[in-house]
């Protein structure tokens, strides 16, 4: 397919993956030295937001012209939802605490982001915002994995998302955005690349905000 979206998407996004793999947090994360209350914080925050991810992506989901779209988008949701639970359930149980009632600034302008393009968007442009979250993970899990040792104790995340299974899934969300990009005109294909670069930067919020363990002021 020439002219991919997703190519020159990511392209776009360099500068922004740069700063994502120099990040404090994923430094200390490679290292084995980041600190259980960081981590801990990111995973609450994580399960809050992939609840809305979800959401997204079954609204993003009931708006597909073809049978098969629709089917493999909820994929996504009942995916992200199950592969992130077990991962949650995990680290919450081995270091017994409890889920996270409030979101972050970042999560919360995140989850806000997304919802209001799988709700008023077109199905390219909401796919496009959600498309990130997939490829950003897919790429710092695969950073991190090539330099961190196994004995890591945060191996468990890095496995999940630098794992074959999540490889190929990514790759599908990818192929459905460019599919959906080469029918749009440019106004269309411009907002999703607007969409796209402001969930990236949210992804960056993300990660600064676990560093920070960063909330609202009381």
């Amino acid at each position: 397919m020439k002219n991919r979206f997703s190519a020159m998407a990511f392209i776009t996004i360099e500068p922004i993956m740069r700063a994502i793999r120099s990040h404090p947090f994923i430094v200390e994360l490679i290292d084995g030295v980041l600190s259980r209350e960081r981590f801990l914080f990111y995973m609450r925050q994580d399960s809050l937001y992939l609840a809305e991810y979800a959401k997204a992506l079954s609204l993003t989901a009931g708006k597909m012209r073809r049978d098969n779209d629709v089917a493999l988008v909820l994929h996504f949701a009942e995916q992200a939802l199950l592969a992130e639970r077990e991962l949650h359930e995990y680290f919450f149980v081995e270091y017994q605490v409890t889920p996270g009632a409030d979101k972050s600034p970042a999560c919360f302008a995140y989850c806000s982001h997304l919802l209001e393009r799988a709700a008023l968007g077109a199905p390219a442009e909401s796919m496009a915002a959600l498309l990130p979250c997939f490829w950003i993970y897919r790429e710092a899990g695969n950073h991190v994995r090539r330099m961190a040792d196994s004995d890591n104790p945060w191996y468990k995340w890095i496995e999940s998302y630098s794992s074959e299974a999540y490889s190929i899934l990514v790759d599908k969300a990818v192929d459905l955005t460019d599919r959906l990009a080469a029918n749009v005109g440019e106004e269309e294909r411009q907002s999703m690349l607007d969409g796209f670069i402001a969930s990236s930067r949210y992804e960056y919020g993300f990660w600064d905000d676990a560093y920070a363990m960063r909330v609202w002021p009381q």
